[in-house]
């Protein structure tokens, strides 16, 4: 809510235009959800295509060896790779309706900015299956403002200071042109083909990979798992996935602060594997939402072509 007041007097003004400044710029951490909004920008194509060169990956690798003691992780087996959805998990509202503390999973996990005094996580992204089984999804404002980020690392299943299953940088990133040029919302996804240096090793491998749908059914129980901005564990909720529009998809639950953008919007959930169907990643409207609403942009047409691509090649 904000107060009447009757107007600054004439010194009152400088004061006034540093307090809007500051409220400005809050607005938009609070917007996106958290994420670094300043840091190294690369211009890429227009097509929406960043190749992220190995130099500069190696990088924020090395930049987050000051930040988290890291493990290599080792390849799953088969049957735990999977989302296999022969057995899900019953996925009632959450009681009250509001994100809670959860065990991480392997296949999600913070994506860090490098480009800081010490590396900090700003988004979430998730593991999702490809022919390569190397593939991020994420938010496209976690990775795309007014250009590229280059200084990107993804943590999956990342608890305490620890990233037991390595930590994997971008060799390309993909958005849509509508983003990259009007900030569209209804645009606001982003893949991101990963490695880790020094191995070939793919990260689907290592941590399992959630399947992904386009034109996804609404009114359906979901689960998100997300890592607020400052937190060293990830919260989770469980609703439904409703229909805001014919371009958005909307979850009603409360305590998914900055941080989560980008986090998957999960149904399906294998009671084996923990893994499950990605129908969305919260962003969209007003980049991700409100205390508590959150949005993603609706996986249709567009998205399912932006993903066609990514993994082309």
């Amino acid at each position: 809510m904000r107060a009447r007041s009757a107007g600054p007097g004439k010194a009152g003004y400088t004061v006034l235009f540093a307090t809007v400044l500051a409220l400005a710029l809050l607005g938009v951490l609070v917007a996106t959800r958290g994420v670094a909004i300043d840091g190294p920008l690369a211009e890429g194509e227009s097509s929406g295509h960043y190749t992220e060169p190995e130099g500069v990956g190696d990088e924020a690798a090395d930049a987050m060896t000051s930040a988290v003691r890291t493990e290599p992780g080792r390849p799953r087996p088969a049957s735990a790779r999977a989302a296999r959805g022969t057995r899900t998990e019953p996925l009632p509202p959450s009681r009250p309706l509001e994100a809670t503390p959860r065990e991480p999973s392997p296949a999600i996990g913070p994506l860090f900015y490098t480009d800081q005094d010490e590396p900090a996580h700003g988004c979430t992204a998730s593991v999702v299956h490809s022919r390569k089984g190397d593939l991020l999804v994420t938010a496209a404002h976690c990775v795309y403002t007014d250009g590229f980020r280059t200084d990107v690392a993804f943590a999956p299943g990342y608890h305490d200071g620890e990233a037991p299953y390595g930590v994997w940088v971008p060799t390309s990133i993909d958005v849509d042109p509508e983003w990259m040029t009007d900030r569209d919302e209804d645009h606001d996804v982003a893949f991101l083909r990963v490695r880790q240096v020094g191995t070939d090793t793919r990260v689907e491998d290592v941590t399992g990979a959630e399947r992904i749908a386009f034109r996804p059914a609404a009114d359906r129980p979901a689960r998100v798992l997300g890592y607020p901005g400052e937190a060293e564990r990830p919260l989770s909720c469980q609703s439904v996935v409703r229909r805001e529009s014919a371009t958005q998809l909307r979850f009603d639950c409360a305590g998914l602060p900055g941080g989560t953008s980008g986090s998957p919007l999960l149904t399906d959930v294998d009671a084996g594997s923990g893994l499950g169907t990605v129908v969305g990643v919260l962003g969209g409207k007003d980049e991700g939402g409100d205390e508590e609403t959150s949005y993603s942009s609706y996986f249709g047409d567009a998205v399912e072509r932006l993903y066609r691509r990514a993994t082309a090649g």
